[in-house]
């Protein structure tokens, strides 16, 4: 049976030339990044630092603003949490949006329990943000606004910019999770005037276990207080020996990423454009979210008379989605989709496919095939 992977918003192969880059800092430059009196420590350091100068030229920024992290829950957790430490005197206000990531939800519901008011901003049916409401919501006692770039689940892609505009207007930090659009769409952080940013290595072609915080150095500084304490790594705000040979791969990933944006999103956008008119042509689906506002490579299908459940059954050598990876083993609807306004009934029949530069028109079309030839039983 040949298996067929569309849940690339979950993870994705690791790129070839990325493992190349990584493979001598297993066994040859072995060296710890802060040992700094010997040459094993110097190659890894500056294997670092090129690294850093790559993340940090996907997302236009300085090399100095950037963070090695475990990945974008850690980034999450590190920057929620050191920020309400940091600004508790100016207030206690965070303003996030409902279809956020777990991660940021789930943090946030800790910082409730820690003195924090949370406001929770809803969404369009279209998935994107009410920007009224979080005008309307904005106080000078708002630290933070938490606003994703773009849904793991949907791939809309919220008007950072616009939102970032109202945050600095009250003086609040702009928080932006940018782990799905980083390779699937240009992503400048001066541009979407951001202070705080996350990404993760595994989502465009890079290694899973690191990922990265951005945090601006002026106009305004962002400071946080660390999570962790015990050394100096990464300007005191993340401790422990860092993980190079994947640090390396990030770096070269985003390189790849970079070369690759135009083809990515002209393969993947195909790929997903036929795959849509198959269900939709027929009437058999609607598409959950924008289909303006949104990544190329995504597509979340709402099918008629026949449950997300039985379809993956039945496409049991393809491997797809119905929320979030954080929660796919979660017996209950997506908070994404309920959010956006569907029914519980609806987002149970809902699922995500999320298509990769490995992904071909023959597998796309099996797949939908498969699919369609199953709701016409049902009739």
């Amino acid at each position: 049976m040949q298996y067929i992977y569309f849940d690339n918003n979950s993870t994705t192969p690791l790129h070839a030339k990325a493992l190349e880059a990584m493979m001598p800092y297993f066994t040859e430059k072995y060296g710890n990044a802060a040992s700094a009196t010997h040459r094993f420590g110097w190659q890894a350091a500056a294997a670092v630092d090129i690294a850093k100068s790559q993340v940090a030229e996907i997302l236009g920024v300085e090399p100095a603003e950037i963070a090695f992290t475990s990945g974008a829950t850690e980034s999450i957790n590190m920057a929620l949490r050191g920020l309400f430490e940091s600004y508790k005197r100016k207030g206690n206000h965070i303003i996030v949006c409902k279809t956020e990531h777990k991660a940021v939800l789930d943090t946030c519901a800790f910082l409730q329990t820690c003195g924090a008011s949370i406001s929770y901003i809803d969404v369009h049916r279209d998935g994107l943000i009410d920007l009224a409401q979080l005008e309307s919501e904005l106080s000078d006692h708002t630290i933070m606004v938490v606003v994703m770039l773009a849904n793991n689940e949907t791939g809309v892609i919220q008007p950072i910019e616009k939102i970032a505009e109202f945050a600095h207007s009250k003086g609040a930090i702009m928080v932006c999770d940018a782990t799905q659009a980083i390779g699937k769409m240009r992503c400048s952080i001066p541009d979407l005037n951001v202070d705080v940013a996350f990404i993760s290595a595994h989502k465009f072609y890079g290694p899973k276990g690191t990922g990265a915080i951005y945090l601006r150095r002026k106009n305004p500084r962002v400071k946080i207080l660390p999570l962790l304490y015990g050394g100096g790594d990464e300007k005191h705000l993340r401790p422990g020996t860092m993980n190079v040979p994947a640090i390396v791969g990030f770096g070269k990933a985003c390189t790849l990423a970079i070369d690759n944006l135009w083809e990515y999103g002209s393969h993947t956008s195909r790929l997903r454009t036929l795959f849509e008119q198959i269900f939709t042509e027929d009437d058999v689906a609607f598409i959950n979210g924008s289909t303006r506002e949104r990544l190329p490579n995504t597509t979340n299908l709402c099918f008629q008379n026949v449950t997300a459940q039985q379809i993956i059954k039945h496409i049991d050598n393809v491997a797809v989605s119905t929320g979030s990876a954080c929660t796919s083993a979660l017996a209950q609807p997506s908070h994404v989709l309920l959010a956006m306004g569907l029914s519980q009934t609806q987002a149970q029949n809902s699922i995500r496919f999320s298509f990769g530069i490995q992904n071909t028109l023959e597998e796309m079309k099996e797949t939908g095939l498969k699919i369609l030839e199953l709701i016409k039983s049902k009739k």
